[in-house]
């Protein structure tokens, strides 16, 4: 089958098009024809940092984690799942796991969903990875009903998702951005946009919250940023983020009673671990996807499988609104 190779880590130039064997079915596992798949921030770190990365897998490797595709083989212990079956799910490119950049790839059954019905295979292949992520940061965050909700980075892959799951669950959102578009794409989604770069921290708390702090912050820069999320918090306020690779003083947090999540959803794929939760999230979000709640913003810009190098320049280069797909018939 046709397959996209990493056969050494560096630069966007180290994909090279192959025939690799097709997969061989296992217990608990389906086969799937790809359609589509996703380039996500995580996948563009493994091309470049390689075995650098304790989760990269050893070259020659497939990477490419979300994936979109049609159930082709179904393992004799796997039930609701059929051949046919339309199904979406983030189920390799890491570890000793085939990824999705390939005409084919073995995805446990436990990892995957059927797509929503209402959403195009580019869609639903965008969604995976973001949704599970966003999802699984606001219900450990306790995110509810009535509750004040920020969200860094509301126009990101993350972001942009956890705003609007954020609404569905019932509080009211704010989000933030620098850019026109982002600003807009926010507002349009059904959050209230702030400019980081034209409002500080307290002016926004003051404004938005009377001072009070936000319940809940879903901070998906992280890293330095996560002393805004501090700062935005109100007392015994709850941070989730996707980034805490970083030195940085609790201070702020131990004075005010903080609760940060730390959301690292390849855990499942890497050791083994509840895989069946991500499958159970997947098939939640199709039905939020179906009811109109959720929608997935991809780029305009769709990359053919030959073009995955051009497709992680592009979303590095942080030119990229929504997320950014490549198909692969």
């Amino acid at each position: 089958m046709k397959a996209m190779v990493v056969n050494e880590y560096g630069n966007s130039d180290v994909f090279t098009q192959q025939d690799i064997q097709k997969p061989v079915i296992q217990a608990g596992h389906v086969i799937v024809k790809v359609a589509a798949t996703s380039v996500n921030t995580v996948d563009t770190m493994i091309r470049s940092m390689g075995t650098d990365l304790p989760l990269s897998p050893e070259p020659p490797a497939v990477l490419g984690m979300d994936f979109a595709g049609v159930v082709e083989q179904v393992a004799d212990d796997v039930t609701g799942f059929a051949v046919g079956d339309e199904v979406y799910g983030c189920a390799g490119g890491l570890a000793d796991l085939q990824g999705a950049l390939a005409e084919f790839m073995l995805a446990d059954a436990d990892l995957i969903a059927h797509k929503p019905k209402s959403v195009s295979m580019i869609e639903a292949a965008a969604l995976p990875l973001v949704g599970i992520t966003a999802y699984e940061g606001l219900v450990r965050a306790g995110a509810s009903h009535g509750q004040q909700v920020l969200v860094h980075g509301g126009a990101g892959g993350v972001g942009h998702i956890a705003l609007q799951l954020a609404r569905y669950f019932g509080a009211r959102v704010y989000a933030t951005g620098s850019k026109d578009e982002q600003l807009s794409l926010i507002e349009t989604l059904g959050a209230t946009a702030i400019n980081y770069r034209q409002e500080q921290v307290d002016d926004y708390v003051s404004a938005h919250t009377g001072g009070a702090g936000f319940d809940v912050v879903f901070d998906s820069v992280g890293g330095a940023n996560l002393t805004n999320s501090f700062a935005a918090a109100a007392l015994n306020g709850h941070i989730a983020t996707t980034v805490a690779l970083t030195e940085l003083d609790l201070s702020p947090a131990h004075f005010k009673g903080l609760s940060l999540h730390v959301v690292f959803m390849l855990i499942p794929m890497l050791h083994h671990h509840q895989r069946a939760e991500h499958g159970k999230i997947l098939a939640t979000l199709a039905d939020i996807v179906d009811a109109g709640h959720l929608r997935i913003v991809v780029d305009e810009k769709v990359f053919s499988l030959e073009q995955v190098g051009q497709a992680h320049d592009y979303l590095t280069s942080g030119q990229a609104t929504g997320k950014v797909v490549v198909t692969i018939d």
